[in-house]
């Protein structure tokens, strides 16, 4: 009896514990879990976004964060979050490309000519739409995140050619478009998530991986890895959710409190991820990573085809001419 009496207080404790939003007389709570460290450049984007959302608030909304996935992986924080249990998340674009489609334009390799051109379309009308574009599936997006452009690193041969990808098995996001990329580039896509691929890099369960700078840094796997080429496929972004159960609980100045909150952690996140690339590199090759610099335009021309083919679809097609023409 003392057991199932202890295991019920264990339930309650992790269901009011794990609740979106707690709330007070004084004020409510904001839980936001992810699974970055906290010295990532989107971690310190979210501590500032929370920084202003208690001034704006007088301390009556504010944000408790959760990170190195310490309320459970990406898909679980996905999972609590359309039910209500969190409040708020951090993922990848590539992971919203399971709740609508359009999001896979994103995902694909070298859509953005630069920088600057995916920092219009995030910040535009395109990135409105894909943010607003998921509430029938109780999610709802705050603003995008830099996320930097995606390279291949591996455990000990540089990636200068896509030929160089032969026989190799890379590690990738459960994405439809990145398996496609990396197949159509001659590699061998290997779906696994992102806190078990140490060990399967380790242990040679997979040959490499693709991320950028300051995840090959913040993740360590710059201690297996040893080759890093910079040949920057894609550009994907993060993207701060947030549950409509939640949302729709807030009045609509806490609301407009959260979002411009948000909407101003954007520019601070992004300077966050200038400095942070520069000093993930010196920090990479201080510890034995070789830095390769390819032409890009061998792996550009290699998934061309792949580009016509998504250009052809009615739906990723009008997106991708619209993300082609903002200049």
């Amino acid at each position: 009896m003392r057991t199932k009496i202890l295991k019920a207080f264990s339930l309650v404790f992790v269901v009011v514990f794990l609740l979106g939003c707690t709330e007070t007389k004084q004020h409510k709570v904001l839980k936001l879990a992810h699974g970055l460290d906290p010295t990532h450049p989107v971690h310190k984007g979210m501590e500032f976004m929370a920084e202003r959302l208690a001034e704006k608030s007088g301390g009556k909304l504010t944000i408790d964060i959760y990170p190195s996935g310490q309320l459970g992986s990406e898909q679980q924080c996905v999972e609590l979050l359309q039910i209500g249990s969190l409040a708020i998340t951090k993922v990848s674009a590539a992971v919203m490309e399971s709740f609508t489609p359009k999001f896979k334009a994103l995902g694909l390799p070298y859509v953005f000519r630069s920088k600057e051109h995916s920092f219009k379309v995030f910040d535009g009308e395109i990135g409105k739409e894909l943010l607003l574009g998921t509430e029938e599936y109780w999610i709802r997006g705050l603003c995008f995140y830099d996320a930097g452009f995606r390279s291949f690193y591996t455990i000990d041969k540089p990636i200068n050619t896509p030929d160089d990808l032969k026989g190799l098995k890379i590690r990738v996001m459960k994405s439809q478009s990145a398996m496609e990329m990396v197949r159509a580039l001659g590699g061998s896509p290997t779906p696994i998530s992102w806190g078990e691929l140490y060990t399967a890099l380790q242990s040679g369960v997979v040959d490499g991986a693709e991320n950028n700078e300051p995840s090959l840094y913040t993740s360590h796997h710059y201690e297996v890895c040893k080759q890093y080429s910079l040949d920057e496929h894609t550009c994907v972004p993060d993207v701060l959710i947030i549950s409509t159960k939640v949302w729709n609980s807030l009045t609509e100045q806490e609301q407009k409190w959260l979002q411009e909150a948000a909407d101003e952690s954007v520019p601070v996140e992004r300077k966050y991820w200038a400095e942070s690339v520069e000093e993930s590199l010196r920090i990479v090759q201080e510890n034995g990573v070789k830095i390769n610099y390819p032409d890009k335009e061998l792996f550009a021309k290699k998934v061309a085809p792949l580009l016509e083919k998504y250009r052809q679809d009615e739906v990723l097609g009008d997106i991708l001419r619209r993300i082609e023409a903002v200049k």
